[in-house]
Parts: structure tokens; C-alpha cells; sequence
């Protein structure tokens, strides 16, 4: 490519400006008019954005910045300006708190004031609302567990505080009521001879062993923050050969939750009558509804003793292994994200992922091999 000096660039263009055509010029100097006219433009553009001062560029750069987040925003939300008002309203309240309400406002195109009302009506069962509350019962879980469970409603407020949670002791002993945690410091007697005739048999025992599929499943919920958000996954694993048979993920740590997950479960396995699910003492797990529900199929429940971890490690240490290996070591760019990247670490965990109890054979490998042995002594019996 033949390279022209500036020189000669600025006394074709002061020609051109003192009404010499491209097609003069072009052929006085031999330069294709293509380039003359190449030059014509860029000097166009440059004319047009030399008045152009740095206030100005600055706010340019700020509104495309601007422009960027509400595209991120119609994404996240995904939900278009056109949508009907209440769409529109619950999209961003679902991302509230995620970006400022004023760019939130201007990309769905909804008055402030009316996000505001809609927010605020009812502070009760606002997604904000409800997230603090979410988010300080993880943390008085957290400080109840990392002191061996003897600290009351005062201690964890105390502590609480410490760590820099705006919360008051009231508030911390009508969660902890809620979360059915105690002080076991002053009941401990008590609640020993209540756990001896109480419903909640505990039929495990840790003997985390089963010498046949759908024996045995345990569960348990766990929760993992992402974008100022709270996620709680609830998993159900097959203890004999360590297979998660049915997970899902949701907003809330509730009744509805579990009862789904395990109709999942239930699903894709179909598992005889008499089978036992061990879970802990979780409100969601006691309640009324659920119990009922695992009855009419015919399931019984199992459940850990109060305040002894260890008696529900196995979906424990599947958690952590979660958190360690995926979790805790990504970021995340989205909801979808993170949904697909839990879904991708349960299908490797089962089909992929060697286990130390099934003598590192995958869980899939292991009822594989379980149902390649059935399969032969049944025919060994019909000859």
C-alpha cells in the first residue's frame, strides 16, 4: 500500500477546497480518487468533532455507559419497556438493589414514584424486606453454629452487631423462634427428654450405608449469595452410591421447596413404599404439609438429632464439595449462569466425579454395576 506524506495530503484538500474536482487532482498528482475521497471524509469527521470539547465527550461517554446498563438491566429483567405496567413493576423488583432506581426506572420506562408505591405497599412481603430478613438468618445460623449452639437471642445480637448488622434482640429472637433455634445452655436436660419420645426418630444413625438403590435418601437445603441475592438449593442423594436424584433451586428457603424437590426425586426414581428420608430437624422438613405429603406415599421420614450436624454429613460434605469446587471458584455473570453451572456440577458429580465410598466408582458407574448384577442372578434363577 503506497503511503502519501501529510503534505501533500493538506495541499490536495486546500486545492480541492479552492474548487479543483477529485477527478483534476487525481489526475495532476496520479492518486486514485478513491483515496482522495477517503481523505475528503476522514477530514469531514474530523472538522465536524474538532469543536467537541472535553465536558462534552465526557458526557458522552457517561450517557453510553448509561446506555449499557439499561441494555443490562432489559436483560436481567428480561422484560421489554412495551410490557404491561405490573410486568413491567415485578421485573424490577426482582433486580432491585442490583442497579440505582433511577436507571432502573428509565429502562423499563416506569415512574419512580409508582416503583416506589409498588415497593413499599406492603413492607411485609417486599423482595428487600424479605432479603434482609434472609440474609440475617444465615448470619444468626452462622454465629449459632460457630459457637456451639449455647448462645441465646443476646449473645448473636451482641455478636451480631459486632460484625456490623443493624439488627436489634427482639428482631434476632423472632428468627431464631422462626428458624426453631434455642439455646440448648439452658435446655439441654430438656431437650433430651423431649428428643426421647418425640415423633422425629432419628432410623439412620449415621450408619450412612445402603445395600440397594432407593433405600435411602437424605437431604438437606443450603444457601449461596449471588449479586446482593439470596439462593437456597435443595438436593436429595441416594446414600447408596451417593447419586443426587432430584435438586432445585429457589428464592426461598420454604415448605413448597422441599415438597418439590422431592416430587422430582420421586419422579425420576419412583422408589418403593418404606423408603426412608433422612433430613434434619428444618421447619420446612416438620411441617404439617410435607409430612402429610410423604405419608400418602407411603415414606418414612428420619431425622437428625438436635444440634448434631453429623448425623446429616453425608448431604453436608456433598455441599461443601459444591461450594469448593465450583461454586466458591467462579464469577458468575448471571442468574442463568449460575443455575446452568449448578445443573453442569450435578451431572459431573454423578457421571464423572470418582467417590470415595463406592470404592471410587461414580455414582452412576456404581447402580450400574448394581443393575448388571441384579439383572444376571435373575436370569441365573428363571434357568
Amino acid at each position: 500500500m503506497q503511503h502519501y506524506s501529510d503534505e501533500l495530503k493538506a495541499k490536495i484538500l486546500t486545492e480541492f477546497k479552492q474548487k479543483q474536482s477529485v477527478t483534476t487532482l487525481s489526475k495532476q498528482y496520479i492518486i486514485s480518487r478513491t483515496t482522495i475521497y477517503r481523505w475528503l471524509k476522514e477530514t469531514e469527521i474530523a472538522e465536524k468533532y474538532s469543536s467537541i470539547n472535553n465536558k462534552e465527550i465526557n458526557r458522552l461517554l457517561r450517557r453510553i455507559e448509561r446506555l449499557k446498563e439499561i441494555i443490562q438491566i432489559i436483560n436481567e429483567a428480561n422484560c421489554l419497556p412495551s410490557a404491561p405496567l405490573k410486568e413491567r413493576l415485578y421485573a424490577l423488583e426482582k433486580i432491585y438493589g442490583t442497579h440505582s432506581v433511577h436507571v432502573l426506572c428509565e429502562a423499563l420506562n416506569v415512574d419512580r414514584g409508582t416503583f416506589y408505591n409498588h415497593i413499599f405497599r406492603n413492607k411485609k412481603t417486599n423482595t428487600m424486606y424479605a432479603q434482609q430478613r434472609e440474609v440475617l438468618r444465615v448470619a444468626i445460623q452462622k454465629v449459632y453454629d460457630e459457637n456451639r449452639q449455647i448462645f441465646g437471642a443476646g449473645k448473636i445480637t451482641a455478636i451480631l452487631k459486632e460484625q456490623g448488622y443493624v439488627t436489634s434482640e427482639d428482631t434476632v429472637r423472632r428468627l431464631m423462634a422462626d428458624m426453631g433455634l434455642t439455646s440448648i445452655r439452658q435446655r439441654a436436660k430438656a431437650l433430651y427428654e423431649k428428643e426421647r419420645k418425640a415423633y422425629c426418630k432419628n432410623r439412620v444413625n449415621q450408619n450412612f450405608t445402603a445395600i440397594a438403590p432407593n433405600q435411602i435418601w437424605v437431604s438437606d437445603v443450603t444457601c449461596y449469595s449471588f449479586q446482593e441475592r439470596n439462593y437456597y438449593i435443595c438436593v436429595i442423594l441416594d446414600l447408596f452410591s451417593r447419586m443426587v436424584v432430584g435438586y432445585k433451586i429457589s428464592y426461598k428457603n420454604s415448605t413448597q421447596l422441599v415438597k418439590s424437590t422431592f416430587k422430582i426425586a420421586y419422579a425420576f426414581r419412583n422408589p418403593p413404599k418404606g423408603l426412608i428420608f433422612h433430613t434434619d430437624r428444618g421447619a420446612s422438613y416438620k411441617s404439617y404439609t410435607f409430612m402429610s405429603y410423604l405419608k400418602s406415599y407411603g415414606i418414612v421420614q428420619s431425622f437428625s438429632r438436635a444440634h448434631i450436624p453429623y448425623d446429616n454429613s453425608v448431604v453436608e460434605s456433598f455441599f461443601a464439595s459444591m461450594k469448593r469446587e465450583e461454586l466458591y471458584r467462579r464469577k458468575y455473570k448471571s442468574e442463568k449462569e449460575l443455575r446452568d453451572a449448578i445443573y453442569e456440577y450435578i451431572e459431573f458429580y454423578n457421571s464423572k466425579r470418582p467417590h470415595s465410598s463406592n470404592n471410587y466408582k461414580t455414582p452412576t458407574s456404581k447402580e450400574s454395576e448394581y443393575l448388571s448384577k441384579l439383572i444376571c442372578i435373575k436370569s441365573r434363577v428363571q434357568m
